[in-house]
């Protein structure tokens, strides 16, 4: 029995049939769970040691309406995609850290019947500063099999007022809104301004759309492949890309 055919049959026994009436001629979780897949195949990155990392976070924005309709039911739908998620990532021997998120939200500006879904390696919160003369070591993921990855060299972003923002091997979301796995306090920042990507060897920079756009050493980017000592703008923000080790 697939993956999908499992979902399928656990909705069925999920409030008496309940879900077939909330999403009878709208969107349905089949859809999203597969939506989901496609986004773990879209965002996979290679890890040092040939290791396949793919994003545990996704966000589920439904139309008003079909949010509306969907409420009571969000958190056990949640639940049911993020273990069916877990279980296509396990089939497909993909790595990630710690455990599979979902989380089901109001996307405005959505027709009745649409759906988007993002995905983002997520760490565990927002990147923060290392204490001074703390050297923190590399997060290293576990596969379901609790074999250790092994470390990637050291990536961060260095700010000009001396902050040092480490980098996980995977996709970093830069910006000053709640979905940034980076937070930056700049008015000039978009919400979800840049994304870096980092496989353990290889940082590529890509500008998700932003307002007021992104410079690499005094020239605007779309996507472009940083090197130790690339200097980032953003907005305001001046950050350096340093590899160490």
């Amino acid at each position: 029995m697939s993956v999908l055919q499992r979902f399928e049959k656990r909705l069925e026994g999920m409030v008496e049939g309940a879900f077939a009436k909330v999403f009878k001629g709208v969107v349905h979780p089949v859809e999203i769970l597969t939506a989901m897949q496609r986004e773990a195949e879209a965002h996979k990155a290679i890890l040092a040691g040939g290791r396949t990392l793919v994003p545990n976070r996704y966000v589920i924005d439904l139309s008003p309406y079909d949010h509306s309709r969907l409420a009571p039911y969000a958190a056990a739908l949640a639940q049911e995609l993020a273990q069916s998620q877990a279980e296509f990532i396990g089939e497909q021997a993909w790595t990630v850290y710690g455990d599979v998120i979902v989380e089901v939200e109001r996307g405005d500006g959505l027709d009745t019947g649409m759906f988007r879904v993002t995905a983002e390696v997520y760490t565990g919160g927002d990147v923060a500063p290392a204490p001074s003369g703390y050297d923190e070591a590399p997060y290293q993921p576990y596969d379901a099999g609790g074999y250790q990855q092994p470390a990637a060299p050291a990536a961060r972003l260095l700010g000009a007022d001396g902050r040092s923002y480490p980098l996980q091997p995977g996709s970093t979301v830069i910006g000053r809104g709640d979905q940034a796995n980076m937070r930056l306090p700049d008015v000039g920042i978009s919400r979800r301004h840049a994304r870096l990507d980092y496989d353990g060897n290889q940082a590529v920079l890509t500008d998700l759309g932003s307002t007021n756009g992104t410079t690499v050493n005094g020239q605007r980017v779309s996507a472009v492949s940083l090197n130790p000592g690339d200097i980032i703008q953003l907005g305001t923000t001046t950050l350096t890309f340093r590899l160490d080790g």
